[in-house]
Formats: C-alpha cells, sequence, structure tokens
C-alpha cells in the first residue's frame, strides 16, 4: 500500500483532513505539524504508548523497526494498523484519534531559559 494523498483520505476520511509528507523512503501522515502516522515499505503504523500497547498487541500488531548502524535493531513508538481499519473509516477514526493523543502527549515543552547577565 503506497500512502498517497488520495489513499490516506480515504483511509482516514472519518477521522479529518491529513496531510502526508515524503520522508525516510516512506511517508509520514500529519495533522498540523503532528505526526500520528507513518507509512512504511507498504505498512501503515499509528502512533503508540504505553496506554494504547496492549490494543496492539491483542490485534498481533508489531512496531515499526529498522537496522541502525552495527546490524542493531531499533524499535519505534509506531505500531502497525490492524488491516481492517483501512477498509473502515469509521473504526480508523476511533485509532487514530488515540494515535493522535498519543503524538500531543510525547511533544515536549520548549524550554526557554532567561540570558544571563
Amino acid at each position: 500500500m503506497a500512502l498517497d494523498p488520495d489513499r490516506a483520505e480515504e483511509i482516514f476520511a472519518s477521522f479529518g483532513p491529513v496531510r502526508c509528507k515524503r520522508m525516510f523512503g516512506g511517508s509520514g501522515v500529519f495533522v498540523g505539524e503532528r505526526m500520528f502516522a507513518l507509512e512504511a515499505r507498504g505498512v501503515l503504523y499509528l502512533k503508540s504508548d504505553d496506554s494504547t500497547a496492549a490494543e496492539f498487541e491483542r490485534e498481533g500488531c508489531e512496531a515499526f523497526g529498522y537496522d541502525a548502524r552495527g546490524g542493531r535493531r531499533v524499535l519505534t513508538s509506531y505500531r502497525r494498523a490492524p488491516e481492517r481499519l483501512l477498509e473502515d473509516p469509521d473504526e480508523m477514526a476511533v485509532w487514530a484519534r488515540r494515535a493522535l493523543a498519543v503524538a500531543d502527549a510525547a511533544r515536549k515543552p520548549k524550554r526557554w531559559t532567561a540570558a544571563r547577565p
């Protein structure tokens, strides 16, 4: 599944407008500046954390990973979206809202420091 804007609009129809941006050989899926999903190697992944991991595990959905230098395997906070969601925009909207909430929670506030005299 290549995630072009038309396909993203179809998948996330009940969720709302999203923007796709090519990155890392795949596509990031954004609402505003918040990336909550990604497509890599034809697979759609949603942002996850400890609050949503169990749902993904019940669905048998693994984390997105890649091989780093030195042969080390890196797993990310994105998990494969259940296949059934790709044809069910209403259910995808539920999962996408959770993924967006996780992305919001993961954002770290910018720290501003006062200039020292």
